[in-house]
C-alpha cells in the first residue's frame, strides 16, 4: 500500500461550501417524508410505506460498497460522476415521473445509494483538511449544512408539493443537484487520492478495520440505535399528523419539522465542545435526553405543544449523539473513508431497521407503540455506554 501525500489544508469558507453541499444532497433523501400520505394518494394504498426504509437501505449498500472509494479516487471527479449520472439524472428524474409503486421504491433506493456516496465522501474530506484540534469543528461545520438540509428539506418538500404537486418537487430537486455538481467541479481542489490501492484491496483493508477496533463497533451500534429512535418516528410522524385531531396537510407537516432547528442550532458550538470534553459523559446526557423526549412526543399525539416540545429534543439529541460518534471515530485512523464506511454502514442500517418497523408498530398499537419503541431504541444506545470505559 502506498500512501499519497493528502491536499492542502484549504479555508473555513471552503469548508462551509463542501457542508452547503452535504445539506442539498442529503435533502433529496429526506423530501419524501411529510409527502408519504400524498404519495399513498397518488400510487395506491400503502404505496409509500416502505420509501423511507429502502432510501436509508440503498445509503447502506453504497456505503458498503462505493464510499471506500472515496480514499483510493480523486474525489472532483468521483463527486461529479455520482451527482450527474445518478442522483439527477436517474434516481431524482425517476421519482419524479414514476407511474408504479415499485418503480416508485426503486427510485428511491437510488437516491440512498447516490445521496450516501456524495455526503460520506465530502464529511472525511472536510475532516482530513482539518488540523486534530480543528477535527470537531469543521465536521460541526458539516454537520451544520447536512443538518440544515433535512430541516429544510422536508419544510420545502411540503410548501412545494402543496402548490405544485409531489413530482414537481423531485423534478425541481433533479436541476438542484446538476447545479451543485458544476459549482462543486469548479470549486473543489484537484488532489490525488488518499491511498494507492486496488478496490478489492481496499475493501478488504475496510472489514478488517471493522473487526479490530472495539471502539468503533460500539460507537457505530449507538449510532444505529439512535438514528433507529429517529427513523421511527419520522417513517409515522406524517400518518398520525394526517389524522385527526391534527389532520394536517404537507405544508402544514413540513413546516413542524422547523421545530428540528435545534439540532442544526447546537451542532457547531457541540462541535467545539467534543474537542475537549468529556465525550462519553456527553453522549451519555443526549442520549438520555432522546430517550425522554418520547414521553413528550406521546403527549404530543394530541398536543401540539407536547408535540414541539418532543421533536425539538429529538431532533438535537440524535443529532447530537451522531456528532459526538463521528468526532471519536474519525480520529481512530487515517483512513476515513473506511471509517466512514463502517460507522455509516451500521448508522444507516439502525435507520433502515427504525424506518421498516415504525409504520408497522403504529399500525398495530398506534402512537403509544410508535413512542415507546422510539424510546426503546435510545435507552439500548444508552445501555451500550456503560459496557466498556472509553479513552477516545
Amino acid at each position: 500500500m502506498t500512501t499519497v501525500r493528502p491536499p492542502r489544508a484549504v479555508s473555513r469558507k471552503t469548508v462551509r461550501l463542501l457542508a452547503t453541499a452535504y445539506g442539498l444532497t442529503i435533502a433529496n433523501l429526506y423530501y419524501c417524508q411529510p409527502l408519504l400520505p400524498e404519495i399513498a394518494r397518488s400510487l395506491g394504498p400503502h404505496a409509500a410505506d416502505h420509501l423511507v426504509a429502502v432510501g436509508q437501505l440503498g445509503y447502506a449498500l453504497a456505503l458498503i460498497l462505493i464510499v471506500p472509494l472515496g480514499d483510493i479516487a480523486p474525489r472532483r471527479p468521483f463527486l461529479a460522476v455520482l451527482l450527474c449520472c445518478d442522483a439527477a439524472a436517474l434516481a431524482l428524474a425517476l421519482t419524479a415521473t414514476a407511474p408504479t409503486a415499485g418503480l416508485l421504491l426503486a427510485a428511491g433506493a437510488l437516491i440512498g445509494l447516490t445521496a450516501a456516496a456524495v455526503v460520506n465522501t465530502l464529511i472525511p474530506y472536510a475532516a482530513a483538511l482539518a488540523a486534530p484540534d480543528e477535527r470537531g469543528r469543521a465536521i460541526g461545520t458539516m454537520l451544520t449544512g447536512g443538518l440544515t438540509g433535512v430541516l429544510l428539506s422536508r419544510t420545502v418538500a411540503g410548501l412545494v408539493s402543496q402548490v405544485a404537486g409531489w413530482r414537481a418537487l423531485f423534478a425541481g430537486a433533479a436541476v438542484v443537484t446538476l447545479l451543485l455538481a458544476v459549482v462543486l467541479t469548479r470549486v473543489m481542489p484537484l488532489a490525488p487520492p488518499d491511498l494507492a490501492l486496488p478496490y478489492r484491496a481496499q475493501l478488504r483493508a475496510t472489514v478488517r478495520l471493522a473487526a479490530t477496533h472495539r471502539l468503533l463497533r460500539r460507537r457505530s451500534f449507538i449510532g444505529a440505535c439512535s438514528f433507529a429512535a429517529f427513523g421511527v418516528f419520522w417513517s409515522t410522524a406524517a400518518f398520525r399528523l394526517s389524522e385527526p385531531p391534527y389532520e394536517y396537510g404537507p405544508a402544514q407537516i413540513g413546516l413542524l419539522a422547523l421545530a428540528g432547528a435545534a439540532g442544526a442550532v447546537v451542532a457547531r458550538p457541540l462541535g467545539r465542545t467534543a474537542d475537549r470534553a468529556d465525550r462519553v459523559r456527553l453522549t451519555r446526557a443526549t442520549l438520555a435526553l432522546g430517550a425522554v423526549s418520547f414521553a413528550a412526543l406521546w403527549v404530543g399525539g394530541h398536543h401540539v405543544a407536547w408535540l414541539l416540545i418532543g421533536l425539538l429534543a429529538m431532533d438535537t439529541a440524535v443529532n447530537a449523539v451522531h456528532l459526538l460518534n463521528m468526532s471519536v471515530v474519525y480520529g481512530i485512523d487515517d483512513a476515513r473513508a473506511r471509517l466512514a464506511s463502517v460507522y455509516m454502514t451500521v448508522y444507516t442500517l439502525g435507520g433502515v431497521a427504525g424506518a421498516a418497523v415504525g409504520p408497522s408498530a403504529y399500525a398495530v398499537g398506534g402512537w403509544s407503540a410508535t413512542c415507546l419503541l422510539g424510546a426503546a431504541f435510545l435507552a439500548i444506545a444508552l445501555v451500550l455506554t456503560f459496557t466498556r470505559t472509553e479513552n477516545p
